[in-house]
């Protein structure tokens, strides 16, 4: 195996080694000491490292290494690991896995249907404040097609966002749909203008909201819809039972809702079967505890939306610790943190870029220590 010495790796372009990492090997690299670099060399499986946290996308990360000298190893995650020999001279081995990306999170049941339990929120891929079509349709179609190349196969949309256009904006892109997608959309509230979101929970409202998202998805079925938020005007159950009444003709086949209590949800479970919650939840607010408890209890999905916080405020600083200390982006400490939180959570973190859709994939792979759930609260 060549060896590089550290000053030599030093003198590499970070910018230029980490298209080359992303490219050849799926792999995201982010260098935790300056001055620091790395190169992923394109005809070789070797990785030539000064100082660096490795995570995992597709590939897994073994080192090699000659016992015969001391060396100390650190191990990032189960997957990854790196060899120090000596002061100067340090080896990291790409190897295929047989694991993809989000596929590493697990899989979560939604009724018959079973996914892994990391998905992709769409709404970002709309204009901004999920208002009109994006600015480069073909960079969008680039973003979902990468989101199932790494392992995606849970969307979630709403006819909402947009309005009207997240939807073809995914059937566009991905239709015919790879065997195992599933996409889930959401009814139920209305945008008369940008900054508006109105909640219309009237039965003849949703009936028509599901033959829209039916044509613009291309289905005669859809794998999960979701109320996407109670409608103070409407009887909850009123809106619930149109929903199943719409399962039992086969335009549903799983039903889900959002923004709710857990009294919402006792009553919903009342009318029909209910595989998923999809509440406002993540590391700084955590005001659906009670919802998330109760849907561990029941065996049900929760879909936290809105899963990286924002990042002000006590708690967001110490995210932002903990993230350094780790070498992570706070956006992979999230994610990390929401799917050891919970077996029955699955995060759709959504973005316009496919190198936050990368960084975010990340955390399928990555495991936090109980010092680090301390330091967070």
């Amino acid at each position: 195996m060549k060896r590089h010495s550290i000053p030599q790796v030093r003198t590499l372009l970070l910018e230029v080694a980490w298209g080359c990492a992303r490219e050849k090997f799926a792999i995201s690299a982010s260098v935790d000491a300056a001055p620091a670099a790395v190169k992923a060399a394109q005809s070789s499986p070797v990785m030539l490292v000064s100082r660096l946290t490795i995570n995992v996308a597709r590939k897994s990360l073994r080192t090699e290494t000659d016992t015969s000298e001391k060396c100390q190893r650190r191990i990032f995650s189960e997957n990854a690991e790196r060899v120090r020999c000596g002061f100067d001279k340090m080896e990291l081995r790409v190897e295929q896995s047989p694991y993809k990306g989000a596929a590493l999170a697990g899989t979560i049941d939604l009724g018959d249907l079973t996914v892994n339990r990391l998905g992709f929120g769409a709404m970002r891929l709309c204009g901004d404040s999920a208002w009109g079509r994006p600015r480069d349709r073909g960079h969008a179609n680039r973003v979902l097609h990468r989101a199932v190349e790494l392992g995606v196969n849970f969307i979630d949309t709403a006819d909402s966002y947009g309005p009207e256009t997240n939807e073809s904006l995914i059937s566009q892109a991905l239709y015919p749909y790879p065997p195992g997608l599933v996409i889930a959309t959401k009814g139920g509230l209305v945008r008369p203008n940008r900054r508006s979101w109105v909640q219309d929970g009237r039965p003849d409202h949703l009936r028509r909201a599901i033959e829209g998202s039916l044509q613009r998805l291309r289905l005669e079925r859809i794998d999960l819809y979701q109320f996407h938020a109670p409608d103070s005007n409407v009887p909850f159950i009123e809106s619930v039972g149109a929903l199943a009444d719409l399962q039992r003709l086969g335009k549903i086949r799983h039903i889900g809702i959002s923004n709710v209590t857990v009294a919402q949800l006792e009553v919903a479970r009342s009318i029909t079967p209910i595989v998923s919650v999809q509440n406002m939840y993540n590391l700084r607010n955590r005001t659906s505890e009670d919802v998330l408890a109760a849907c561990e209890r029941l065996g049900i999905a929760f879909l936290p939306w809105y899963p990286l916080g924002g990042k002000r405020g006590l708690r967001a600083l110490k995210i932002k610790q903990v993230a350094s200390r780790r070498g992570l982006t706070h956006a992979a400490l999230s994610l990390a943190w929401l799917l050891a939180k919970s077996p029955v959570m699955l995060p759709i973190p959504g973005t316009r870029s496919i190198d936050h859709l990368e960084d975010n994939v990340l955390a399928a792979a990555l495991k936090l220590a109980p010092e680090d759930f301390d330091n967070l609260g």
